[in-house]
């Protein structure tokens, strides 16, 4: 009952609950109170309406963000509980006493000096943001960009600046207790004096030398660094900041390219998203900015998603634009007839080729180049199974897609199906389950669905803990599992010292000041998540269930973790025929082993699960016996189709790729030069004799 509570209130724990409920039940008994009048029970109810306030905004609740929405936001529910201050002085017999009216004078004075507060914070932070957001780009010669305000003047001030009127509550009660006027003019003289305080504080940021310069200014900064590194390859990205993922997949295979290479944003959200690397990243939201960019060193532009963006950047005719995409896999995402607006499409192997022919949706095949998968080199190839004295099944499922096609995704029809029958095998196995980052951000549905998978496999493990066999297990690891658990709070601290991006008391403008290209660093940092990756998995035993969400552990660390793969139509599938380990995919739309064959290369070599999941036995059986694995040689053989040749390496393929696509840029704009250059002349005519 109180998860499902959770679940319809969509908030995060039962405390966050606890404290709603207290929020909302709280105000009607302040009134109660005040109405009576009780001094101490409206004390008490008081102190729970701000506690539960502050709490829930420490937790940045969902529930918040309602209230405000339905006219009870942060600024109302403050003036409601001044408001009701002063109901309690007049139901108690103060209305007719110089305290009362100078309570209401002061409570007014306060509340008059939220709207200066608001607009000094508004416009610090306005005149504080920078047309363009950078990371690894040093500006110290183009642009002159002061230290930031310390953050606790900026941070949740709205908040700080209501809650000073508790000084002022506490004096007027106090005195309306001891009888005593003076405890209230008090606190009303401290609630209005430190109002002022904090307005003073604000007003030296507001100099012009604390302030950035203006728009022109930086964007005419930003272009003359442009010029001077004179960018070779761009990377291109829009999307939402759930999308980073479609961008941080590439970041290693950027870093390793010749030529001076560059990462292009267009939504601020991803900057604080990204992940590590040194590669120079410049975000410019307007259209109108980044039109007006010096790009023309640029030769080969990169776009990783098909989005309607991608037009302001594919309107450059001095480039070549090539769609590599974010994923390899049969589903229609990557067949998209968008695909056209580009110079070329790479593919990692002959299968997206294919692809695009049978789809005939006007990608030629000269316009296709295979490059191979740079970003699969961290996986483990060679069908090499964990060792584990019980094996390991990752079951990850895509997202439920933008409609509601039963193929998009296994989890609706067959999720909990898959993960039951694994979890009651009759030889026992691990479960390791990672949904896709978008589950559930469009269907109610697959919410529900994850969210019982979830508790499924919380159960089971709790259940396998409890199991004597695997009680006497646990025993013999704990030393390890705590020098791992205390190995991860070392690494973790020491990558939050690593961290890019904007730090603690740095805003964004500081961010993109201060966040300079450092290899080392970058370095430091890859091996450190490389060791928390190890970390993480020695942390508990490899005999228990476990839920991976969130960016870490990475998909493919679970993939190296796994001794098999339950997932559905998509880039995961494909990826993970790079491992060589068996692998089983799920007939969602009911299509027929056949047919589903027949439309999907990538399941060619998979067991195919029906919705009932049935058919799981026969994955299991290969995993139990690698000998009995009838799929194994279709799987190498599908791998080079899917994934291209192991030699040369995916990342000299993709580079060479890079290459050759920058030479014809340079040819074709050599050419418009030359044409340029000879006498004007009409295009289709020749200078003939008049009557000749």
């Amino acid at each position: 009952m109180i998860s499902k509570a959770i679940r319809l209130a969509r908030v995060g724990s039962g405390s966050e609950l606890a404290a709603a409920l207290l929020l909302v039940l709280g105000f009607p008994c302040v009134m109660l109170a005040a109405i009576i009048p009780d001094l101490w029970f409206f004390a008490v109810a008081v102190a729970v309406t701000y506690l539960s306030d502050r709490f829930l905004h420490q937790r940045s609740s969902y529930l918040i963000n309602r209230l405000a929405k339905v006219r009870a936001g942060l600024s109302i529910r403050f003036l409601l509980r001044q408001l009701l201050l002063v109901l309690l002085m007049a139901r108690m017999g103060l209305a007719d006493q110089t305290v009362f009216y100078v309570t209401v004078a002061c409570l007014l004075a306060f509340y008059g000096l939220q709207a200066p507060h608001g607009a000094m914070v508004t416009l610090l932070r306005l005149r504080r943001r920078l047309p363009v957001v950078t990371r690894n780009v040093d500006l110290s010669d183009y642009v002159r960009i002061p230290d930031a305000p310390p953050r606790r003047l900026l941070d949740r001030s709205a908040e700080k600046m209501l809650h000073l009127d508790v000084f002022a509550l506490l004096g007027v009660l106090a005195a309306i207790e001891a009888d005593t006027p003076a405890f209230a003019y008090a606190g009303l003289a401290l609630t209005l004096v430190l109002a002022v305080g904090y307005l003073v504080l604000l007003v030296p940021h507001l100099r012009p030398s604390r302030l950035v310069p203006p728009a022109d200014l930086v964007l005419r900064g930003v272009d003359k660094w442009l010029t001077d590194y004179k960018p070779t390859v761009m990377m291109y990205f829009s999307g939402s900041a759930d999308s980073a993922y479609q961008i941080n997949m590439w970041l290693d295979t950027m870093s390793q390219l010749e030529g001076r290479p560059i990462i292009f944003l267009r939504e601020r959200n991803i900057v604080p998203q990204l992940g590590p690397t040194s590669v120079p990243v410049v975000c410019v939201p307007g259209s109108v900015h980044l039109m007006n960019l010096d790009l023309s060193s640029v030769r080969v532009a990169l776009y990783v998603a098909n989005v309607g963006k991608n037009i302001h950047m594919l309107r450059v005719p001095t480039m070549k634009h090539v769609f590599i995409g974010h994923g390899d896999s049969d589903k229609l995402a990557s067949v998209n007839p968008f695909s056209k607006a580009y110079d070329e499409v790479w593919t990692a192997g002959r299968a997206g080729r294919d692809r695009y022919a049978l789809a005939d949706v006007g990608v030629r095949s000269e316009d296709i180049v295979e490059v191979g998968r740079p970003q699969l080199a961290p996986i483990k190839t060679g069908n090499a199974r964990t060792g584990n004295p019980i094996p390991t099944v990752l079951y990850a499922p895509t997202w439920e897609g933008w409609d509601d096609s039963p193929g998009n995704t296994s989890l609706l029809l067959a999720g909990e199906n898959i993960v039951r029958k694994l979890l009651e095998a009759p030889e026992p196995v691990r479960v390791v389950y990672k949904p896709h980052p978008f589950t559930g951000t469009r269907s109610t549905r697959a919410k529900a669905v994850d969210a019982r998978i979830i508790e499924m496999i919380e159960q089971a493990a709790a259940a396998r803990a409890a199991e004597p066999r695997w009680v006497k297990e646990a025993s013999s690891h704990l030393a390890e599992q705590a020098e791992a658990a205390a190995e991860l709070r070392r690494i973790e601290a020491r990558l939050a010292e690593l961290s890019i991006g904007v730090g603690e008391g740095e805003d964004e403008a500081e961010g993109s000041r201060d966040s300079l290209p450092d290899p080392a660093r970058e370095a430091e940092a890859a091996r450190l998540r490389d060791e928390w990756n190890t970390a993480y998995w020695r942390s508990f035993g490899w005999w228990e269930h476990k839920v991976v969400t969130g960016p870490a552990p990475r998909l493919y660390d679970c993939f190296n973790e796994s001794d098999a793969m339950v997932s559905d139509i998509s880039s995961v599938v494909s990826d993970f025929i790079a491992s060589g380990k068996p692998y089983a995919v799920t007939d969602s739309a009911g299509l027929g082993k056949d047919e589903f064959k027949r439309q999907n290369t990538a399941v060619r070599a998979a067991v195919i699960l029906s919705n009932s999941a049935d058919e799981l036995d026969e994955l299991l059986a290969a995993v139990a016996d690698p000998d009995s694995d009838a799929l194994a040689e279709e799987r190498r053989i599908l791998k080079e189709y899917l994934l291209g040749p192991d030699e040369p390496t995916s990342m000299e393929q993709f580079d060479t790729a890079v290459q050759n696509l920058a030479a014809k840029s340079l040819a074709r704009n050599a050419g418009v030069e030359q044409r340029l250059a000879e006498p004007e002349q009409a295009p289709g005519f020749e200078d003939t004799p008049v009557g000749g």
